[in-house]
């Protein structure tokens, strides 16, 4: 796997994008179209090498445009078509990667066996983990006897897709907002350090348009540290204003990227990073510190005593770990590694202020691949950092573990939505206050030069407080829990949550801002409702549980809402019919496995014939109210029974009319005619498969064994009043 962008120590991708957009920039004010291009002119072989050269420099975008050129004169070329795969995916544009690592599959799978893995890596890092997993699937069985090494990640990463899709439908309580074009640009923003409440220092290059790279400009386009301050008497948390250069000491550097700020805990310590290029878009970096004499910070100074020893020395932060002061850091040196980039711990001699040997944090933390970003919380002795060798949501995910400096445990992946199926780094808390957070992703939403995921931009975490609601099933007659119930959980937008309950009990997590209507699904029983309102609930305020009691009540086949009435002669829904018509809605929508029978009837003036068609139209005319408010129209059949089965007499003992009996024979009933399994339970997460498949699995299941349905003229009468008790 190539990994040049993948340094992430001063975010390498913002120096390869601006070489290869300035480089395409240059080519087009000189060539204004590709008939004046001499690349485009060029023989093919020509351009391939053209193509090439571009791509071993690590100019992917250029590449790009000459691989699609390429790609026309010979279009199912493998090689072509590969490269094009390996280009998208440096540039993390992860959708037009899928497609031609799929391609060259499809057209070489011989030659790249490796493309079906890479695919599936491209579909888990743009969300697709359901796609994602059949493909690593299929790698794994393509090759029975190679790429052992590989196949074992290909499981992780099927594990990772799971784990995320869990986490998808039980997000954490927080909500993720990106800070905004006054801290964020279109090229990679990186390290944010928040000073306090007030402040946030950050690394960026503060770009949004193509610099015109020279020597005698290289301080617009090497990154530098900025500080934004937050707005005041804004209505919207956490905005910031316009960032201004980082002048408190001598850091910024115009000839080298600089960044990755952070003080030591006392404040009289200044640690950052100054990376420089080499050759072959290789950054090399290393960790400096300043400390303030006097009334000033000193000129920075190399760390010694091995911290920078070998590779490159990134991210430092130094923080109280019981008593010791310890500088953590990422090192890609090869003496004692895990593999990749490891975090690395000295601990500071309180003495004399030296650092003792830097120490490899340990298996606990450290994988064969990268870990990186350490930011330790003293607080609560946790240790975050950021991981793509764990198993994760996408690509790099966040990560904490509780000890330090050398032994950790409870290694935990913080979850949707701090982790997404892009790359997540840099996770930073407030020292002060809530318990807020900042982090650094190239999620959908960021403020792109290129595709939506080429670059990274500082994200803001804001803590929101637990909320749960809790509670049991319980038969309406005997009080007694319910077992293998599945409770359901909606929202206002219609967002569905699902918890299979083997004795009666459940429980949700739930946001501000929302109603949510619980009920609970068993066949042969109907449902009450329970509703949770979180709309007044404040960020600020504390977590809270609420609890909640469902009903079931055992299917009566036939029942009556109350004040379904209708005017002498009239189909048309009176009023007060509507709020009694409502109840029948939620009934319908809290039990999506019901099918019903409208009966409508009418007073005994006027013919039999017209009386029966008086009553169909109103039931009718209830169906449609149904209709209009989401139910669907195959869940309900209209009879109209006419005079017949009057509630009361339509005249009085004495032959005299009785307008009170009339007006309750002008009436509507319902009767439920079915209860269909594969409708009850929409997707139930406890259990295995996806939607589709457990769908696919109930229907089998139905045509197997069919439910038989009521007979629709049998056991009509004894109206009850079902709906009314919800």
């Amino acid at each position: 796997m190539r990994k040049n962008w993948l340094l992430l120590l001063l975010a390498t991708i913002l120096v390869s994008t601006q070489n290869d957009v300035y480089a395409q920039q240059q080519r087009r004010e000189k060539y204004r179209n590709k008939a004046n291009d001499p690349v485009a002119k060029l023989p093919y072989y020509k351009k391939l090498r053209w193509a090439d050269d571009l791509f071993k420099a690590g100019s992917y975008f250029s590449a790009i445009e000459y691989y699609q050129q390429l790609k026309q004169e010979q279009e199912r070329n493998p090689y072509l078509t590969y490269q094009l795969a390996e280009c998208y995916w440096m540039t993390r544009d992860y959708v037009p990667a899928a497609h031609y690592y799929g391609q060259a599959f499809a057209l070489a799978s011989k030659l790249y066996p490796e493309a079906t893995f890479k695919q599936a890596m491209m579909l888990k890092m743009q969300g697709e983990y359901e796609q994602a997993i059949n493909q690593f699937k299929k790698f794994i069985a393509d090759n029975p006897k190679t790429f052992k090494k590989l196949k074992k990640r290909a499981q992780r990463e099927i594990d990772g897709a799971t784990m995320a899709m869990n986490s998808l439908k039980d997000p954490q309580p927080v909500t993720v907002l990106n800070a905004g074009p006054n801290v964020n640009s279109a090229y990679t923003e990186l390290s944010p350090y928040p000073l306090g409440d007030t402040a946030l220092l950050f690394a960026t290059m503060n770009q949004n348009s193509v610099v015109n790279v020279t020597k005698s400009n290289r301080d617009e386009y090497v990154s530098r540290m900025m500080v934004s301050r937050k707005q005041e008497n804004v209505p919207v948390a956490d905005s910031f204003q316009w960032a201004l250069k980082f002048l408190d000491g001598k850091f910024n550097d115009p000839r080298v990227h600089v960044g990755n700020g952070s003080y030591s805990p006392g404040g009289d310590r200044f640690y950052f990073t100054k990376c420089a290029e080499e050759d072959s878009m290789k950054v090399i970096c290393k960790i400096y510190v300043s400390k303030f004499e006097g009334a000033e910070w000193s000129e920075p100074t190399l760390l010694g005593e091995g911290i920078n020893d070998g590779g490159s020395n990134t991210q430092p932060y130094v923080a109280k770990v019981g008593k010791k002061e310890v500088l953590f850091f990422s090192s890609n040196r090869k003496l004692q590694s895990r593999g990749g980039f490891d975090i690395w711990y000295s601990i500071i001699d309180p003495r004399n202020g030296t650092y003792r040997r830097p120490q490899n944090a340990g298996k606990q933390i450290n994988t064969e691949s990268d870990e990186i970003t350490p930011y330790y919380d003293s607080r609560v002795n946790k240790l975050y950092f950021s991981s793509n060798g764990w198993v994760t949501m996408g690509g790099f995910d966040i990560y904490s573990a509780d000890g330090g400096p050398s032994r950790y445990t409870n290694v935990r992946n913080l979850g949707y939505p701090i982790n997404t199926s892009a790359d997540e780094l840099y996770f930073i808390k407030d020292p002060v206050g809530k318990p807020d957070a900042y982090l650094v992703s190239n999620r959908v939403g960021a403020i792109a030069l290129k595709n939506p995921t080429c670059c990274d931009d500082i994200w803001r975490i804001q803590y929101e407080p637990r909320l749960m609601v809790t509670g049991k099933v319980v038969d309406c007659d005997t009080k007694d829990q319910m077992e293998n119930v599945v409770v359901k959980m909606v929202d206002e937008t219609g967002e569905l949550k699902t918890y299979n309950s083997t004795d009666g009990t459940f429980g949700f997590n739930m946001s501000r801002a929302h109603t949510y209507v619980i009920t609970a699904d068993l066949q042969g029983y109907s449902s009450t409702r329970a509703t949770v309102n979180t709309s007044d609930v404040k960020r600020s305020d504390p977590d809270d549980t609420a609890t909640v009691t469902i009903c079931l009540s055992s299917i009566k086949n036939t029942f009556t809402v109350s004040n379904v009435y209708y005017d002498y002669d009239k189909a048309t829904l009176r009023p007060e019919s509507i709020a009694s018509l409502d109840t029948l809605v939620n009934f319908m929508r809290d039990n999506g496995s019901l099918s019903v029978e409208i009966y409508s009837f009418a007073d005994a003036k006027g013919t039999d014939k017209y009386n029966k068609q008086l009553s169909e139209r109103r039931a009718q005319a209830v169906k449609d109210y149904l209709v209009n408010n989401g139910i669907e129209e195959s869940r309900m059949i209209v009879k109209g029974y006419g005079e017949q089965m009057p509630a009361a007499p339509n005249t009085t003992t004495t032959g005299a009319d009785n307008p009170v009996g009339r007006q309750l024979n002008r009436r509507t009933e319902f009767r439920i005619v079915t209860d269909v399994p594969t409708r009850r339970i929409i997707f139930n997460s406890a259990k295995p498969g996806s939607m589709d498949e457990q769908d696919q699995n109930l229907m089998q299941d139905e045509n197997n064994n069919p439910d038989e349905e009521l007979d629709s003229e049998s056991d009509a009468g004894n109206p009850g009043s079902r709906v009314n008790k919800q």
